[in-house]
Order: structure tokens, then sequence, then C-alpha cells
């Protein structure tokens, strides 16, 4: 299922849609905020955070079963269009996340870079991690 807002998407399969409900209840929380910050080998790391209520620079989505979904107008145009799954492997599971701004992902999968001049977003090049194994 996908909610659109201000020309952005995200959507939430139904499997990390009950994931996602579920650490809501437990964490008594109504909202999960769906963040980047600066780290890793390729620039950017996905942050999670259960929030009683939004910030006031958050894009909300809503989602069945009242999942929502918040995050930072700073960080929109980096996730817009992001597929968030839960993903099971024998015993593990783990949210991952499709993202189609990604350009590239570090080797053990924790952080990514995007497309565009860093700049451009207020932050210093000279700032970001760089993948020390590339040639």
């Amino acid at each position: 299922m996908m909610q659109t807002s201000e020309n952005a998407t995200i959507s939430l399969t139904d499997a990390a849609s009950v994931h996602v409900q579920r650490q809501l209840a437990q964490t008594q929380c109504s909202y999960l905020r769906l963040g980047l910050k600066e780290s890793g080998c390729n620039g950017f790391m996905y942050m999670l955070d259960f929030l009683e209520s939004p910030a006031d620079d958050d894009i909300c989505f809503e989602f069945e079963q009242d999942v929502r979904i918040c995050v930072s107008r700073n960080d929109l145009d980096m996730v817009s269009g992001t597929e968030v799954d839960m993903i099971t492997e024998g015993l593990n599971s783990a949210l991952v996340f499709k993202n189609p701004n990604a350009t590239s992902y570090c080797g053990c999968g924790e952080s990514f870079a995007v497309n565009g001049d860093p700049a451009s977003r207020g932050i210093d090049p000279g700032d970001l991690a760089t993948d020390v194994g590339a040639s």
C-alpha cells in the first residue's frame, strides 16, 4: 500500500505494516520516524525512532492498521519512493528499505549514497565517509 504527500511517496508491505504496528503498540507510540544520518562508507544510513507525535517539519504517511510513518522535510527527497519491507531469513528478521534514489550501497548494506551534490543539501562533502575499498 502507498501513501502520497506533497508528491512524495513511501510504501509499506503488509509484512512491514504488521511489524511496525506491533512495535508501535509495544512502545506505546503513535508514529514511526524514518530518518537519515550521515554515516557509513557511502554517506547515509536509515534511522528509526518511535514518537508520540510528529515534529513540526515532518511529513506523515498514514497506512492501514493505524500505522503512521513520519519523514523530516529535510530527508524527504532522499527517501521518496522507498518501499519498506520486512524480510525473514532463517531466524533473523529485519526491516529493509528499497530506495530508488540510492545509487550505491556499502558492502555490508548499512549505508547508501544518492545522486546529487551533497553541498546542495547543506552537507560538506569532506564530512562524508568514503568507500576505502573503491578503486
